[in-house]
Parts: C-alpha cells; sequence; structure tokens
C-alpha cells in the first residue's frame, strides 16, 4: 500500500524547501495548472509514502492546533536534521503532549502544521 497525506498550501515554494533542506525529502514530481491546482510531491524515492501539497487560486485556511503533527522517525539522517534545524535557524517549540516533550522536538513547517522529529531521547 502506498500512503499519501495531501493538504492545500499558500506556501508551496517555502514548504518545497522546508522539506528538502531541513528534513533531507526529494521532490518526487509536480504538476502545473491541473484542473487549476499547481502540486509537488515530497518524500524519499524508497520509501511508499509521500506528502502532495497543492496550490490554487483559493486560499488554503487552516486550524491546526497542537495535537495536529506529522511525525518523522529518521533513520539514518538525524544528526543531519538537527544540524540543518539550527543551520536555518528553525525555532523548536515544546510539544503539547509530554510523549513528543520526551521523545522528540518540535519544529512548525511554514504553514505552521508542527513537525515532530523523534529519535534516541532528544532534547
Amino acid at each position: 500500500m502506498v500512503f499519501r497525506v495531501a493538504r492545500h498550501t499558500n506556501n508551496i515554494e517555502a514548504l518545497s524547501e522546508f522539506y528538502t533542506k531541513v528534513l533531507n525529502l526529494q521532490v518526487l514530481g509536480e504538476f502545473k495548472d491541473h484542473d487549476h491546482y499547481d502540486g509537488i510531491f515530497i518524500g524519499l524515492e524508497a520509501e511508499n509514502w509521500h506528502l502532495e501539497f497543492t496550490k490554487s487560486n483559493e486560499i488554503a485556511d487552516h486550524k491546526f492546533d497542537e495535537d495536529d503533527l506529522f511525525v518523522f522517525y529518521p533513520e539514518t539522517e538525524m544528526d543531519k536534521i538537527l544540524a540543518n534545524i539550527e543551520k536555518y535557524g528553525i525555532n523548536k517549540h515544546i510539544p503539547k503532549n509530554p510523549y513528543w516533550q520526551v521523545n522528540g522536538i518540535q519544529i512548525n513547517n511554514p504553514d505552521g502544521h508542527g513537525i515532530i522529529i523523534s529519535g534516541l531521547r532528544i532534547k
């Protein structure tokens, strides 16, 4: 089974840079003006999941709360991702869920959606 998370955004370029430069993911594909939508697929080629972000003339109006999170478990890239968070000046946030306060770090993507990077007890 292949899994895709699709979400509309006003910041497709900023999201592309965030996920590729900070989280070391890859642009797997993109489309322009498909029924008035532009889109980008981001993930890793060897995996069976990816994120899709779309943009159109309709303004996205997201209402994320503190428990709406994407959780990533980097298997080999943890040190590089943590270095990228520092390099690009990404602010860290204190997760609402106490589990993530002990077992990960939270950053937010350019849309304000929470991202947890989890590995071995990061502080």
